[in-house]
């Protein structure tokens, strides 16, 4: 990003060649890699994140497994480590806010840990946030003006890129997508708040829900395959609802139905030309895609739902590592404009043997 808040080209108007590190802190799962400025990741690495151990213990394990990348890239040091995560979080002091996915994490100085740690400048992007701007610069929404990202995963969170310029917000954590109110006085949010969508269309949430219908004892919760299993996860739900399970076909359509609904409502209030779904939700594919495409065609006014395409992250699985790896990029100085021979005036003949000598 640029000093005005535009997003930088997809060279990242960098230092020609220097790669960055990219940290993703998930809930559920670290992601490290090298990234270069066309958005390629070398070295990736991705583990639990063991949220329990506490920050201190994550942060080690995530450093480490930030050593191991830059190894296996082979190619040099980097130049500067971006860290992706979920807020709140202050993105100038690279302090983590207490993000309700990581208990715990109170004040947690991670940009100026990482920077002691690597030795290279650091930037701190919301996750979602990050994801926007590399879907914009390397994915989905490469060449558009605006863009709305939702991330799908143990939370929902968002980005958004309006008229090129990634929306941040008078604090810098504007774009918190997963807390739009789509049930009024309904489930506990992580928040702290009730009814937000994330506490529906979550990975963690998908699951809460199946198993408290399974535990109503129902003749439906008897005979649902998902009873069978240890853990219900939210892949199980979307498998189970494919395979026509009625009680898991429940709580997948309030998923998808809630979720539409407030893609929607963003498509109405931002109009944007895309509308992008990524995190591990969204591997169920056209389980999720379809009925929130079909929502929006529905529900939004007609001149926004027919200028917004709705459609999977492009970058999948890395697209978080990969924003944390454009973040860093544009903190890299700006590489050195090559140097120029002066051009002789035209007017000025060209030098004749006997003045050579």
């Amino acid at each position: 990003m640029t000093t005005d808040g535009s997003l930088a080209p997809a060279d990242g108007g960098t230092a020609a060649g220097t790669p960055v590190l990219g940290l993703d802190i998930g809930g559920t799962k670290l992601a490290v890699a090298v990234v270069t400025a066309d958005g390629a990741v070398h070295g990736l690495r991705v583990r639990p994140t063991r949220r329990e151990e506490g920050p201190d213990a994550v942060v080690r394990r995530l450093f480490a497994m930030g050593h191991e990348a830059v190894a296996e890239a082979g190619l040099g040091p980097v130049g500067a480590v971006g860290i992706a995560c979920g807020g709140p979080l202050d993105a100038s002091s690279g302090v983590l806010q207490s993000p309700p996915h990581l208990p715990g994490w109170d004040d947690v100085p991670v940009g100026p840990l990482a920077a002691a740690e690597f030795g290279v400048p650091f930037a701190l992007e919301n996750d979602a946030t990050a994801a926007a701007v590399a879907e914009h610069r390397y994915g989905a929404g490469r060449g558009l003006g605006s863009l709305v990202y939702l991330t799908i995963s143990t939370g929902v969170g968002g980005g958004v890129v309006l008229d090129g310029r990634l929306h941040r917000g008078a604090a810098g954590n504007g774009g918190e997508l997963g807390h739009i109110t789509v049930r009024r006085g309904g489930r506990a949010c992580s928040c702290g708040r009730a009814g937000c969508v994330e506490a529906y269309a979550s990975g963690s949430s998908i699951a809460a829900r199946a198993a408290e219908a399974l535990a109503d004892g129902s003749p439906e919760a008897a005979r649902s395959p998902l009873a069978a299993l240890p853990a219900v996860t939210a892949a199980d739900v979307s498998a189970a609802a494919a395979a026509g399970d009625p009680l898991a076909a429940r709580v997948w359509d309030e998923t998808v139905d809630l979720l539409g609904g407030a893609v929607a409502d963003l498509v109405n209030v931002l109009e944007p030309e895309l509308v992008v779904l990524g995190g591990g939700v969204t591997r169920s594919g056209a389980m999720l895609l379809d009925p929130v495409r079909a929502l929006v065609a529905r529900e939004a006014m007609p001149p926004a739902a027919r200028a917004a395409t709705v459609r999977l992250a492009a970058l999948g699985d890395v697209v978080c590592v990969v924003g944390a790896g454009a973040i860093a990029l544009d903190v890299l100085p700006a590489a050195p404009a090559p140097a120029r021979t002066p051009a002789r005036p035209p007017h000025d003949p060209a030098p004749t043997e006997a003045a050579r000598v």
